[in-house]
């Protein structure tokens, strides 16, 4: 049976090993390889996950094992190469967010995917998540009219030890990271499934944390949408505490609002929490005990969701109706937003549109 499921490798022995290699197995997938920067560590890293062969050159692994699809979880400043590396082989390509360095890079990752009419697709595992479907649902109903405003503010302290251990990437901008490109990626794809495209933006890029001559590890900015919606988005990761988050869009006819238990929906009527539709519950993951992993049973259940989407799309399936997965396309347009909180930060929280908006 193995010899007809979709052949993929993974490039990447961290989240890659962590999450993707059991998502696509989860989905289908059967995993061939995986493709490392250090043989030795990738060789072992395989071999302890049953991953069959170790590389640490992607046309080699292509070549060598004949893998139809490709899921890059390297750090983002050398996702650019091997995406087309990807496609140059004809495969189809998962690419973990932040998609690119810019939004220039992203565009050619775009047009190269297009052109090679392959199914791309990019990590924002979150989309698949319950809560947010059954907002993005509720807007598109008119269940609260008009959008007029949204707010989201989340404090977290993954980074607010110096000495925690996190990618390096994280903390460096020149390879795409920030605490912007680690997890305001997700916020502001998850803010466009919501309500479309930015417009316009005002940002800061604060450091919180006892650090110097890092990336930031908070962001903050007061957004505009193409739609008229007005908004505020901050988050940091370099703070101490519990974690605390608020999120709410109001438009003129209700108010949504996601809590730890749902979604509530007020309204004229009083106040309500809606229903989640079977079909949208995500596989059972049980916390680890792998102190590596403090965070699979969060990560892995939404992303086994998007590679089955992954695998429906390459076999020629009808896509699930329960939300659109984010594409190459999605990517750009992040990256467009990510690009505008750059320079507004950059200049001292000068207004700045993006790049795209219409």
């Amino acid at each position: 049976m193995d010899g007809t499921r979709i052949p993929a490798l993974v490039v990447g022995t961290g989240h890659g090993l962590r999450v993707l290699v059991p998502a696509l197995r989860a989905a289908g997938f059967r995993v061939v390889a995986l493709v490392g920067a250090d043989a030795a560590r990738t060789q072992e890293r395989a071999q302890s996950s049953g991953v069959a062969r170790a590389f640490t050159d992607l046309d080699d692994a292509i070549g060598a094992t004949g893998a139809a699809a490709v899921a890059i979880a390297s750090p983002p400043h050398t996702h650019a190469a091997l995406v087309h590396a990807a496609l140059s082989r004809g495969c189809h390509v998962l690419c973990e967010k932040p998609f690119a360095k810019d939004a220039l890079e992203a565009y050619g990752m775009l047009t190269a995917a297009t052109r090679a009419g392959v199914v791309h697709l990019v990590g924002n595992q979150f989309r698949m998540m319950p809560d947010r479907i059954v907002i993005a649902r509720a807007i598109a109903d008119g269940l609260i009219g008009d959008p007029g405003l949204i707010s989201i503010t989340q404090y977290t302290g993954l980074v607010a030890s110096p000495d925690a251990k996190r990618p390096s990437w994280w903390f460096d901008e020149e390879a795409g990271g920030g605490w912007l490109g680690a997890s305001g990626s997700h916020m502001i794809d998850m803010i466009r499934t919501w309500l479309g495209d930015f417009s316009s933006l005002s940002a800061a890029l604060p450091i919180l944390s006892d650090r110097t001559g890092v990336a930031e590890d908070s962001y903050l900015l007061r957004f505009s949408m193409v739609n008229g919606a007005e908004g505020v988005l901050m988050q940091t990761g370099g703070a101490w505490g519990n974690f605390a988050a608020m999120s709410r869009v109001a438009g003129n006819r209700g108010t949504l609002s996601l809590e730890n238990d749902g979604v509530w929906l007020s309204n004229r009527e009083g106040t309500r929490k809606l229903a989640m539709p079977p079909e949208l519950s995500l596989p059972l993951v049980p916390p680890s005990d792998d102190p590596g992993k403090p965070y699979l049973h969060i990560e892995l259940p939404p992303a086994i969701r998007l590679c089955e989407a992954w695998y429906r799309a390459i076999s020629g399936e009808t896509p699930s109706p329960t939300v659109p997965v984010a594409t190459f396309a999605d990517g750009v347009a992040c990256m467009q937003v990510i690009d505008a909180i750059r320079k507004s930060a950059a200049a001292g929280g000068a207004l700045m549109r993006v790049s795209g908006a219409n």
